[in-house]
């Protein structure tokens, strides 16, 4: 129970840091308006990392993303200003339709399942600090015969305190979830938690580096993941900063047959400003891999160059590169260690009617519940448009290939392919309603059997339709 412990020990601290804040009241229903800030807060944690696509990223609404280079948070185009304090509750009906069950072991044909949730979003400032909080979660009705009814859960929590030279970051990302977060709830409000729209507080949460992977599909079942980061970062001058940053990871399938892992990761880097919108710098990460039920562990290493140019509202690119090393606690055909290459990339690009975001991955995971160590690669890709006044589409993509870190001598190697392709569209019911539809084909390739038992073989494919109602009350100010 261990891990448990952890997972309610990391959510009460983050759920301590906004005790001391104000009582909450609604509107009155006479029309009150909220009282109007005294003043902007001061440059912290985009909450609006998923921008509106209709909001002109050029204006003066957005300030310069002042996150280091070398940091563990996730780039954005900016930050927003905030001149509330509000909380916003409410409640979501979704709907998938698929062409097979989830579980490639489970030819269970067309099949359908209903996702019925309460969800929350907060937003607490104070006067160098801010608070974002998002929660979804509820039960499942299915007539899926390899996963049948459940629940599901998502949460992310971020605390920024700002202190001039001092920056402080503390994040928790947690889900539970019947099947692969790699692709979940396709391009509905299913795949965030949270309140969707303008008034979530969309976090630029942690990289995909320090996030318990999970892009291999036929690890099928039910499992939760649970990171919790924090990260401190110095001010040396104007143009230069050191980070120091770590996380502890952990992911585990509620049924048996897949691998569960424990992942501590420890950062250090140090970023200098060469012109206005250019920084480069140089980060050095320490991480392990422990399994649960499995003598193997796997520890990492990883120095990299970073370059990174911003533009705000605009352009946000990031690049990384550098060697890897990766030592085993058990051998494997009497190796105990590798070299190779590890690095990634992200580009954030904004128009006046849409964003396009991409991101790249290379290096040593934990093996998503299949290998003890796996060397991947795995690119995303989305792209989200104003269609009309109301109506925004958006286009998905992601790949993931997953092979074994160290193979047995004479034997060949284990890899799997994973794809997700999808479009959707999403548009405001009124005031308080959002609704999304959405396609999405997840497909997947290994040169061995993904599953085991009849029917099974080295490919799987999967059609789904997903479809997501969420209500939501008015803001709720904080004062």
């Amino acid at each position: 129970m261990n891990h448990i412990l952890k997972i309610v020990l990391g959510m009460a601290f983050l759920a301590a840091l906004s005790a001391g804040s104000a009582q909450v009241r609604a509107q009155e229903a006479t029309g009150e308006k909220p009282k109007p800030a005294a003043r902007d807060y001061a440059p912290l944690p985009d909450l609006n990392g998923q921008q509106d696509p209709n909001a002109d990223r050029s204006s003066s609404d957005l300030q310069p993303d002042n996150r280091p280079l070398t940091g563990i948070e996730a780039a954005t185009l900016g930050t927003s200003r905030l001149r509330h304090s509000y909380w916003v509750p409410g409640l979501e009906y979704g709907n998938t339709i698929r062409s097979n069950s989830p579980n490639p072991a489970v030819n269970s044909g067309w099949n359908s399942s209903n996702y019925f949730a309460g969800n929350m979003t907060l937003l607490e400032a104070w006067g160098h600090s801010l608070l974002g909080v998002n929660y979804s979660g509820g039960g499942i009705v299915s007539r899926d015969g390899g996963s049948g009814n459940g629940q599901f859960h998502q949460l992310s929590m971020g605390y920024h305190l700002d202190l001039r030279r001092w920056q402080w970051v503390i994040l928790e990302q947690f889900s539970y979830l019947p099947e692969s977060g790699f692709g979940f709830g396709g391009t509905t409000a299913l795949a965030i938690p949270g309140v969707a729209g303008t008034l979530g507080a969309s976090l630029p949460g942690l990289q995909a580096g320090y996030v318990p992977n999970q892009s291999i599909l036929s690890a099928a079942g039910p499992r939760y993941s649970n990171v919790s980061g924090a990260q401190l970062t110095y001010v040396l001058s104007a143009r230069s900063v050191v980070t120091f940053g770590g996380s502890y990871g952990i992911l585990r399938f509620i049924n048996g047959g897949s691998l569960d892992s424990d992942n501590p990761i420890f950062s250090g880097g140090y970023g200098y400003q060469v012109t206005k919108n250019d920084t480069i710098g140089i980060q050095y990460r320490f991480g392990a891999f422990h399994y649960s039920r499995n003598p193997q562990a796997v520890g990492d290493q990883a120095l990299q160059l970073a370059y990174g140019r911003k533009i705000t509202g605009r352009v946000s690119l990031q690049l990384y590169a550098g060697p890897e090393y990766s030592s085993l606690r058990v051998p494997v055909s009497g190796q105990r260690s590798r070299t190779g290459g590890s690095g990634g990339a992200t580009l954030l690009y904004g128009t006046r009617r849409g964003l396009l975001t991409v991101s790249y991955m290379r290096g040593v995971t934990g093996g998503s519940g299949v290998f003890a160590g796996a060397d991947s690669n795995m690119v995303t890709a989305n792209m989200g448009h104003s269609l009309t006044r109301v109506w925004q589409g958006s286009l998905d993509f992601g790949y993931a290939r997953n092979g074994a870190l160290l193979n047995n001598t004479g034997q060949p190697s284990t890899h799997y392919n994973s794809w997700y392709t999808g479009a959707g569209a999403t548009s405001p019911f009124g005031r308080d309603i959002n609704f999304s539809l959405g396609y999405r084909a997840q497909i997947e390739q290994a040169n061995q059997a993904v599953c085991n038992g009849p029917g099974c073989g080295a490919s799987y494919l999967q059609h789904s339709i997903w479809m997501s109602f969420q209500w939501h009350s008015r803001p709720l100010v904080v004062e």
